[in-house]
């Protein structure tokens, strides 16, 4: 009768490791997925199952009517597409600005020092919302799209980020480039932005990502509704289904929708755009976000 070999009946302390984290990072995923599985069921499911608490993680009963009058709402349709021109500006231009600010003090920049103890300052003392309020409407930026790029425009964190990786690019290859005549621009354009695509597309979701979910300067800055973002338009839904009229529209229009299923629909309508990023940037995201990670 042979032994039986311990070792391939015992698995290895690696091994176990790794099926405990694979089995945590399963249950963080499904307790992520919950909750927006839960609001797509709500804004697909009928009425007479949303009233009997039947819905949750699948749709029952699928009624497409709370979408359709979600896409017959003008406002809505508006709100969107301010959004999503106000986060493509925002992004491009916050990336511009990070870039323009980074790549400098990645090198040996005279004054660098001072000026990154300034930069993260800001990081850890601000005036606070009223001096924040009274800085914007002294600027006549209120009901302005100004006032929900321009206080913003820059990332401290996310700028330093860039610093740290714009380090780590090979010092050699940079030094060439400067001995055969190129000037930073050119070196800046030709040599380091395209060596960067990871941290540039990783940054670049951030900053979309915040932009995107922001809601406290259009709820500050912006009263008129014309100028609604998809956020504050969301928030008005929310708190207008209070009242049984979630869209603002007359008559019986909204009767054969319940305000749980138009709140639910209107939370899908406003996530879903950006969740389309992601699988555009995902090759960058993966070694974008370990910026940093390692110091050599």
């Amino acid at each position: 009768m042979k032994a039986i070999n311990p070792r391939r009946t015992v698995p290895s302390a690696a091994g176990v490791f790794e099926l405990i984290n694979i089995g945590i990072i399963t249950v963080l995923v499904i307790l992520c997925l919950a909750p927006l599985l839960h609001i797509a069921s709500m804004s697909l499911s009928s009425n007479r199952t949303i009233l009997s608490g039947e819905v949750t993680v699948f749709p029952l009963e699928i009624n497409f009517e709370a979408y359709r009058k979600i896409f017959q709402d003008a406002s809505m349709i508006r709100s969107l597409l301010l959004s999503l021109g106000l986060t493509a500006s925002y992004t491009a231009l916050s990336m511009l600005m990070t870039v323009f600010a980074a790549y400098p003090l990645s090198k040996r920049l005279k004054g660098g020092k001072f000026i990154m103890f300034l930069i993260v300052f800001t990081m850890f003392f601000s005036g606070g919302t009223i001096p924040d309020y009274l800085l914007i409407r002294g600027l006549h930026l209120t009901n302005h799209l100004g006032s929900l790029l321009l206080p913003a425009m820059i990332n401290p964190f996310f700028m330093i980020i860039l610093i740290t990786f714009l380090r780590s690019l090979p010092g050699g290859l940079l030094e060439a480039a400067e001995i055969d005549g190129s000037s930073h621009f050119r070196t800046l354009t030709r040599i380091v932005l395209p060596l960067s695509l990871p941290a540039l597309a990783t940054l670049s979701l951030f900053y979309a990502v915040g932009r995107w979910n922001g809601f406290m300067d259009a709820l500050m800055y912006i009263t008129d509704p014309k100028l609604y973002p998809i956020q504050l338009k969301l928030y008005q839904v929310v708190m207008n289904s209070m009242t049984n009229d979630p869209l603002s529209m007359q008559g019986d229009q909204v009767v054969s929708v319940l305000p749980e299923s138009i709140k639910a629909a209107s939370i899908m309508f406003a996530t879903v755009p950006i969740l389309l990023v992601y699988p555009w940037l995902q090759k960058y995201f993966i070694s974008g976000v370990m910026i940093g990670a390692v110091k050599e």
